[in-house]
């Protein structure tokens, strides 16, 4: 039995604010679920973030008033976190008194979601996701699932489905693949999974008249028979598992859009690969030029004329 953790990044909207739209999923065999939490946790330990949600996109960001303060790097954590927590209120009333409300709500809205890390310098956030993703990289009973897709091209083909749903229908079906292709030889025993998604109103309604479709009819490519029930949508918040599926996610889409490696090549060893270690897994729809890391890997299946990320 597995258990798949599925989030995005960047936007399917068309043209969004984003060139690339990942969606990614990681699944673990439920066995291990309990002991990568704790190693997780762990980590968090080690740079005081116990109990915190691993937002990756507001942990890697520039915190600018960090900056600002002298010798910031010389305090404590406690000092650290008095220090801004003073700058942000102090800011916050500048910009009411400007009557600035749209520059206002933004900066309550980030200081909001990056408040459980102003403790930490970059360079300390950027180690500490760093230390997640080696980590997650080192789960060899892990497989790493996801569709990369580049907006740009998208639109230069004839696709008859949204880019959300392409994505969704394309993790499933190499998620199916791998859970039949690791079934139990010797037993006929089948490898069945759970899908557990990061909690969103519109994609959970989505995804789950996707999913009632694709246990009928299956996907383009293949039935579903392995995959059980439709999404288990959950607070992100809560669930530590989602929140690694939101750093792969993160960590794709920054490696395609900035060519930023550092989180890319943990998770990318625990990519889904086929005997001939072809990678199968994780697709990034581009170009047939391209020539990043994901394609040159993937390519070899593409040759062979094996449908798109499914193993052969």
């Amino acid at each position: 039995m597995y258990l798949c953790y599925v989030d995005e990044s960047g936007t399917s909207d068309l043209p969004g604010n984003t060139s690339h739209f990942v969606l990614a999923g990681i699944a673990l065999p439920i066995r291990r679920w309990k002991e990568y939490d704790q190693q997780i946790g762990i980590i968090k330990e080690r740079f005081d973030l116990r109990g915190t949600e691993l937002h990756t996109g507001w942990i890697a960001r520039s915190y600018l008033e960090q900056g600002k303060i002298a010798n910031f790097d010389a305090l404590s954590h406690h000092e650290r976190r008095h220090q801004v927590t003073q700058f942000r209120q102090a800011d916050l009333l500048r910009l009411q008194r400007r009557n600035n409300r749209k520059a206002y709500l933004q900066a309550k809205k980030s200081y909001k979601h990056t408040d459980p890390y102003i403790h930490l310098t970059h360079a300390e956030r950027r180690t500490f996701l760093r230390a997640i993703a080696d980590r997650v990289g080192s789960w060899q009973d892990a497989r790493l699932f996801a569709e990369c897709i580049n907006k740009v091209h998208f639109v230069s083909q004839r696709n008859p489905l949204p880019i959300d749903e392409q994505a969704f229908e394309q993790v499933i079906t190499r998620l199916e693949t791998y859970l039949e292709n690791t079934r139990n030889r010797a037993s006929g025993e089948p490898n069945y999974c759970l899908v557990i998604h990061d909690n969103n109103q519109t994609t959970a309604l989505k995804h789950t008249n996707l999913m009632q479709k694709f246990h009928r009819t299956g996907t383009f490519w293949r039935r579903i028979s392995n995959i059980i029930e439709t999404p288990l949508f959950v607070d992100s918040s809560l669930t530590g598992m989602v929140q690694i599926a939101d750093l792969c996610s993160y960590a794709l889409r920054r490696f395609l859009e900035n060519n930023e490696t550092e989180l890319f090549n943990g998770i990318f060893a625990i990519a889904d690969r086929n005997p001939r270690g072809v990678v199968v897994g994780v697709r990034h729809f581009s170009g047939p030029g391209c020539a990043c890391q994901i394609c040159v890997a993937h390519r070899p299946a593409l040759r062979a004329g094996n449908p798109p990320g499914a193993n052969p």
